[in-house]
């Protein structure tokens, strides 16, 4: 950007953010609009030929006895005599009040008796129909005795014949079955004891689009093809539509705009060949969803409220109701908006571009989310399902809205507010006094004295180094430390506490009592790590501001590079202190680490020392400090190295850790974050949202859990559990994407390693899901739970099959939802988009967990290569 364009937008900030939010909600009405481009075919005048005809209203259903009122029939009647003159029905028992209102409205019925296994109810049919036919000649026209009976091999063609010339001899009008166009290529004989054929067409059914007339085209050859093998027969088209919701069938797409182009194509060319025909169906009929899935339910011209559901004359809209909704969307995005564009004015124009537009697709995905549902018709289960996932996606949305500001801040910030680099080092009169704590439980003495070496070559006057062993049981462990210590001289000081309480937080809590009275500085390292000569030189300088309670440096490694486990996993711990740490710096947010962190002993002391409530009490004395009114220094240096986890076990359990700890950070903190005081705004933000990948991680588990149990229905039980709606799929779908997307990118510009290492580093991330999923659980439903050190030195190996014993929850996991994918594919195939999209999301659950069994495959041949 130029400088006078930054000078300007930095002049006229509000002006800025305006204009920037009008635009993007511009935007999001043009794809609303573009959406529901109008289109269709030509217009359609006059009467239609007729129409299958069942009078439920929106609630009843007569699987459970529950049938309209003359008046609800006769209303309806009235309604549909203003587009046709012709109804046909479907039974004689079930509302037999039509005929008589038909009669009264002065429409012709084509008069239909159900047959099927009940033999006893076929001869109450048939005894009905012919009474019918013969009080009502006047209205009933034709009869049709069975509807897609053979189609269900519920009788056989003798069966249905029998029936057929019984009826034919009994009433005076034409008797036809009716039955789809290959039934009576299979049966051809049935043309002999009938009057008419009878045809059902349904191009939708066999998965041919309406685009480019197709369906047009498919519906007329099989019209044609019946005409051409029975040219001696009248041939009425019993019923024809499309469906205006539902799944997905193959290629053929339920909607409002395909039931309209397809229906005003098949009316025009029915009248150039005067095809005689009845449209399936006047009105929807939700009821029909529990008999034969979703699609059943939207078959009508008109809707269950009785409205239409599309022009016959004019141009074809989706959804009619687009632009409030578009409105809606935009006005419900252009405060955040507006409030963002001004408050982050310092993040280049495109930054603040970007992040508006995901404000405003969260809003819109809110709003389509919000009124989509009413666009089918839902039983209670739904409507309680969509109560429940409502939370989930307004959730995940928060998540992608919290990843996509740490997105727009790393990438288009003009420059770090409050960068921190190495200082020069004090003259040794002026130096703080630091005292160095160095917590061990039962760690390698060798590893132990190679970081007593890089202490005791600080180039720095005045530090003591306390080694606090807490609980190692085994002398042989301990001892050598000591001895080295006291060879070290007076500056190096051991103590071994036996028993002691409290974890590290309990030693350290002992270092401070033991601390030299002159320390000013209390710094904090791991048993592992080698530090840089002058880490302490370059660094306590900030100490001078008294303001300042933690200097902090990023928690690094060493002795990765050809070990593919320990490289992976170097990668993955370097992307937060690249990106997050440097996020949260910029509002004094840092999370504080147990390692390479310096802490002002006042600050230290006056605020209660270590938490030993807490597993994680370094982060919890970061937020404590904050909370005081302190400022945290956060300087990307890489002071001191130490080593990566030694296998995926301990990988996994530092990570439980971690999330444990931050849950009881949470709970025990959880009104300081939620309340107005010391801490600021962004403090807030960033301790209450840190998290929120992590609850991720948590939703994933019980979603994943979720999913297995209802794909498991879906398979087994298909007449009880249908196929999710895209409404609950697309969202999820999207933040998968977006997720990776925002974390590869970010990982590629601030994080110097290859495309394979960034690869392997969020395989590394992703197969530490489940356990943090399961640290977050607990921590929210458990006060506390042991401290595990984590293993830094290789534990002896065992056998392949041992390599998946710190991941079998995973495997079992990754096994299940395969499984759940092969019996999709076989019970659905690629028919429905909603099982293609439900296969792809098991696909993507599945991904946590492979990466798991992955990581410990790789970390289990890596230990060996090692050994």
């Amino acid at each position: 950007m130029s400088a006078t364009a930054t000078n300007h937008n930095s002049r006229y900030p509000l002006l800025t953010a305006i204009l920037l939010a009008l635009i993007v909600a511009a935007m999001n009405i043009g794809l609303w609009w573009w959406g529901n481009l109008p289109h269709g075919p030509e217009d359609w005048h006059g009467k239609i030929g007729g129409f299958a005809f069942s009078a439920f209203q929106r609630y009843q259903d007569p699987i459970k006895q529950d049938y309209p009122t003359d008046e609800e029939i006769d209303h309806d009647l009235k309604l549909v005599a203003k587009y046709s003159d012709r109804i046909r029905t479907y039974s004689m028992q079930v509302n037999p009040q039509t005929y008589r209102l038909a009669e009264k409205d002065g429409l012709e019925v084509l008069a239909g008796a159900e047959i099927g296994r009940r033999m006893e109810n076929n001869e109450k049919e048939i005894d009905t129909l012919i009474a019918m036919a013969r009080h009502f000649p006047g209205s009933i026209k034709r009869v049709i005795v069975g509807n897609e009976v053979l189609f269900r091999g519920e009788l056989t063609p003798a069966q249905m014949m029998t029936y057929l010339d019984r009826v034919r001899a009994a009433v005076h009008q034409p008797v036809s079955i009716a039955e789809p166009d290959y039934i009576w290529l299979k049966y051809p004989e049935l043309a002999d004891h009938v009057d008419f054929i009878t045809i059902h067409i349904f191009p939708f059914w066999n998965g041919v689009p309406v685009a480019n007339g197709a369906a047009l085209a498919a519906a007329l050859g099989s019209y044609q093809m019946l005409q051409q093998r029975f040219p001696y027969k009248h041939i009425v088209v019993g019923e024809i539509g499309w469906p205006s919701n539902g799944d997905r069938h193959e290629h053929a797409d339920p909607s409002v705009s395909n039931e309209a182009i397809f229906i005003r194509e098949w009316l025009l060319a029915a009248k150039q060949r005067n095809i005689d025909y009845y449209l399936m169906e006047a009105f929807d009929q939700p009821w029909k969803e529990q008999l034969s899935g979703r699609t059943e339910a939207y078959w009508g011209i008109f809707n269950a409220d009785r409205q239409p559901k599309f022009p016959f004359t004019g141009p074809v809209t989706e959804d009619t109701g687009w632009p409030w909704k578009a409105i809606a969307a935009s006005l419900l995005a252009l405060l955040p908006m507006i409030f963002f564009a001004r408050r982050f004015s310092r993040f280049k124009l495109m930054g603040r571009l970007f992040f508006c537009m995901l404000i405003q697709l969260a809003c819109g995905l809110i709003t389509w989310s919000a009124t989509l549902p009413f666009n089918f018709y839902l039983s209670w289960i739904d409507w309680t399902m969509l109560v429940l996932l409502f939370p989930a996606q307004i959730a995940i949305l928060a998540i992608l809205l919290i990843n996509g500001f740490e997105f727009t801040e790393v990438l288009w910030r003009r420059e770090w507010m409050r960068h921190a680099g190495m200082l020069t080092p004090d003259p040794p009169e002026k130096q703080p006094f630091v005292s160095i704590h160095l917590a061990c439980y039962n760690e390698p003495p060798e590893m132990v004295i190679i970081t007593l070496d890089s202490l005791a070559a600080l180039d720095y006057a005045n530090f003591e180094v306390l080694v606090i062993d807490n609980n190692t049981k085994d002398p042989a462990v301990w001892k050598p430390v000591q001895a080295y210590c006291e060879q070290l001289g007076k500056r190096f000081r051991f103590f071994h506490l036996e028993p002691w309480p409290g974890y590290k937080a309990g030693a350290l809590n002992f270092g401070l009592k033991e601390t030299d009275p002159q320390a000013d500085v209390v710094a904090v390292i791991d048993a592992d790590y080698e530090v840089r000569a002058d880490w302490l030189a370059a660094l306590t300088g900030y100490f001078h501001d008294p303001k300042v309670a933690v200097v902090q440096c990023p928690q690094a490694h060493r002795e990765f590079e050809h070990n593919a486990f320990r490289r992976m996993t170097a990668w993955e711990y370097d992307g937060f202190f690249r990106i997050g740490m440097h996020h949260r710096n910029e509002r004094n947010a840092i999370i504080q680490h147990g390692t390479m962190t310096m802490v002002r002993r006042t600050a230290l002391e006056g605020t209660g020392g270590w938490s030993e409530w807490t597993i994680c009490e370094d982060a919890e004395l970061g937020l404590r400090l904050m909370h005081s009114g302190y400022e945290l220094v956060y300087v990307d240096e890489l002071m001191g190295k130490g080593l990566t986890p030694a296998d995926f076990k301990a990988y996994k359990s530092q990570r439980y850790r971690w999330a444990f700890g931050a849950m009881q950070i949470l709970k025990g903190r959880w009104s300081w974050m939620t309340q107005k005081g010391p801490l600021s705004a962004g403090q807030r933000f960033h301790f209450l949202t840190g998290w929120f990948s992590w609850f991720a991680d948590a939703l994933h588990l019980i979603f994943t859990l979720m999913a297995l149990f209802w794909t498991a229905g879906m398979v087994a039980y298909p007449q009880y559990f249908s196929l999710p709606m895209q409404l609950f799929l697309i969202p999820v779908i999207g933040f998968f994407f977006a997720k990776a997307i925002f974390g590869i990118v970010l990982y590629r510009a601030r994080v110097p390693c290859s495309w394979y290492d960034t690869l392997m580093a969020s395989l590394a991330s992703m197969g530490l899901s489940h356990a943090i999923a399961r640290g977050i659980l607990h921590g929210l439903t458990r006060e506390k739970t042991s401290f595990v050190v984590t293993a830094k030195s290789r534990r002896l190996g065992g056998s392949n099959f041992a390599a998946f014993a710190p991941v079998r929850e995973e495997l079992l996991m990754a096994v299940a939802l395969m499984l759940c994918i092969v019996g999709m594919a076989l019970s659905y195939g690629t028919h429905y988009i909603e099982g293609t999209l439900w296969m792809f999301i098991l696909a993507a659950q599945s991904i946590p967990y492979v990466s798991a069994v992955i990581g410990a495959w790789i970390a289990h041949k890596a230990g060996d290569k090692a050994g």
